[in-house]
């Protein structure tokens, strides 16, 4: 009996160190948890607007659906906060990092670190304008180019048979942030091809319905005639509406608005006919963004860009939308 005891004792000292050392390895420098799960780490711009918080409620799900151990961070749109969230997931031997930039530039000492401590990056939602692409395997995101283009090709057609001056006031996203860039630019290639439309005031509205009201607020009473309001987001038209509602002016109407992202308060402000076209930027990312985390964290090989497939609105269609609209 007593070397029985002996032989059960020592199996089972034997078992608590194979458990003991598969720990300690699994800690290391692997990037996964005891059980085995890949670890991200992901630094979000913020809370900004509705896209943003659809865009975070997607990737916090899908990451607990992949079985997908998530590190998050909210920057509150402050680059030196991402910077720091980044550097953290450094130090913590996270498998891969992922992160949606705040703005453009400023990015190559954090993610040449990174590079060192090799854990791959993958960019979402917005680019970088770093001329080392190897800091970062791949971008999973939206066209900003042809968003603002789709917004300009709206303008183009509304207002094609207009004679005079077609009078228009821009609310700019984040400056120096990708969408804001490349928005700008889509939207003023299409409309530079006639004279007769004039951006008459354009400025940061910071992609949110605080700003994009005060902004809008600023245009009525400095511009003496606006015929159209281009917003970056829906959340900045939403604001806006607002304060052409309080100069007594009727949104949709007296003042027609373009805006982009296609979130459910957006679509319901164009369905109600005071938004008149919007062009959809999806923030449902979560699930592409898991599925490359794996194959990044297995070393497989995936495409440099990858893009979302989104569409357009006009009322008839966001009214056919909205009941089963997910954000």
């Amino acid at each position: 009996m007593n070397v029985l005891k002996k032989r059960w004792a020592a199996a089972a000292a034997a078992a608590a160190g194979l458990v003991l050392l598969t720990a300690c390895g699994s800690g290391g420098s692997s990037g996964s948890s005891a059980g085995g799960a890949v670890t991200l780490g992901f630094a979000q711009v913020g809370a900004e607007s509705g896209w943003r918080t659809a865009n975070t409620k997607s990737i916090q799900e899908s990451a607990k659906t992949a079985g997908i151990e998530l590190k998050f961070s909210d920057a509150q749109q402050k680059q030196e906060n991402q910077i720091s969230a980044i550097r953290s997931y450094i130090q913590q031997k996270v498998k891969v990092i992922a992160f949606s930039p705040v703005v453009e530039s400023g990015w190559d000492t954090v993610l040449k670190e990174a590079k060192t401590a090799n854990i791959p990056v993958i960019l979402t939602d917005r680019a970088i304008d770093s001329p080392d692409k190897s800091l970062y395997k791949t971008f999973l995101g939206s066209d900003f180019v042809a968003e603002g283009k789709k917004a300009g090709e709206w303008l183009t057609k509304e207002y094609g048979s207009a004679t005079g001056d077609v009078n228009i006031v821009e609310l700019q996203g984040t400056t120096g942030s990708a969408p804001a860039n490349d928005r700008k630019k889509g939207f003023g290639d299409v409309i530079a091809a006639d004279p007769k439309y004039k951006i008459v005031a354009s400025q940061t509205g910071e992609f949110t319905r605080a700003k994009g009201k005060e902004v809008m607020e600023a245009f009525l009473k400095s511009q003496p005639k606006i015929d159209v309001l281009y917003a970056h987001n829906d959340d900045m038209a939403l604001g806006a509406i607002e304060a052409i509602e309080a100069a007594g002016k009727v949104p949709g109407k007296d003042i027609k608005i373009v805006s982009v992202d296609a979130v459910k308060d957006g679509m319901q402000a164009l369905a109600d006919g005071k938004i008149n076209h919007i062009v959809e930027c999806n923030p449902l990312l979560g699930p592409q963004l898991m599925d490359l985390v794996k194959k990044v964290a297995a070393g497989e090989q995936v495409p440099a860009r990858i893009e979302t497939k989104e569409t357009e609105f006009d009322q008839a269609a966001a009214k056919t939308a909205l009941p089963q609209r997910q954000y």
